[in-house]
């Protein structure tokens, strides 16, 4: 596959989501929020960490 070299930075980002799609978006997505929300529930107490 050729690059173009007069592609800008953000064209290629672009290009780049655009190729990815709406189903890498969404897991991306989700995995982040699992990110956020499992250390919260593990200092809240709701997840054991103990084993």
């Amino acid at each position: 596959m050729e690059e173009n070299p007069s592609l800008s930075r953000k064209e290629k980002v672009i290009k780049y989501f655009r190729k990815l799609g709406w189903i890498g978006f969404f897991f991306f997505l989700g995995k982040g929020l699992l990110w956020l929300i499992i250390p919260y529930l593990a200092a809240k107490g709701l997840i054991n960490c103990n084993g």
